[in-house]
């Protein structure tokens, strides 16, 4: 009776033990979630000011054709993204968007007076700011995820049941392509 009741304890300390690794990666992977949807709010608020950025520079910009129309099929890739890794690839395609407009915009001094303009460039650059700052907390909070999932006895666990390593939100280019000047054609 013994020999069973000790058996039986330590099924259930396997048990408990189970639950709460099992637990630890729920909650790592729920915080993982959670802060991306910091990213996605952002990214709509963003995404959601390319029309009034395009009504305020066509009238500059008429034939910077190539320009306006990456900022429309950014906007377009982002309302189809239903997953945050197309979500990302469409921030990436904004990104570059936005840097190309506001170095083609150096050349129209018209449209660099423009209040209007000058009010969403100011938005865009504070919601940036709050993006970089989300981004920075999603890839610490995928990072705390995936070290956690990776590490002896967790892994077993998280094999067991499926859980795989997420990747980071990473700018698409490189940091010399971040700062090398785009090129602007007439």
């Amino acid at each position: 009776m013994s020999g069973l009741l000790v058996v039986l304890g330590i099924i259930a300390f396997i048990a408990m033990w189970v639950m709460g690794k099992y637990n630890g990666i729920i909650v790592r992977k729920n915080k993982r979630d959670q802060s991306f949807s910091d990213i996605d709010v952002n990214l709509k608020q963003r995404f959601d000011m390319i029309p009034q950025l395009l009504e305020t520079v066509k009238g500059y910009m008429s034939h910077e054709r190539e320009t306006l129309e990456a900022l429309t099929k950014a906007r377009t890739s982002f309302m189809n993204a239903t997953t945050p890794s197309g979500k990302i690839e469409a921030d990436n395609m904004l990104s570059g968007a936005l840097k190309s407009l506001f170095a083609v915009a150096e050349n129209y001094p018209d449209l660099k007076a423009s209040e209007n303009f000058q009010q969403l460039q100011t938005s865009i650059e504070e919601i940036e700011n709050k993006l970089a700052s989300a981004r920075k907390f999603f890839n610490e909070m995928t990072n705390d995820y995936n070290t956690y999932i990776q590490q002896v006895p967790t892994n077993f666990i998280a094999g067991m049941f499926g859980f795989r390593p997420e990747k980071l939100f990473e700018a698409a280019q490189s940091r010399e392509e971040l700062d090398k000047t785009p090129e602007i054609k007439f």
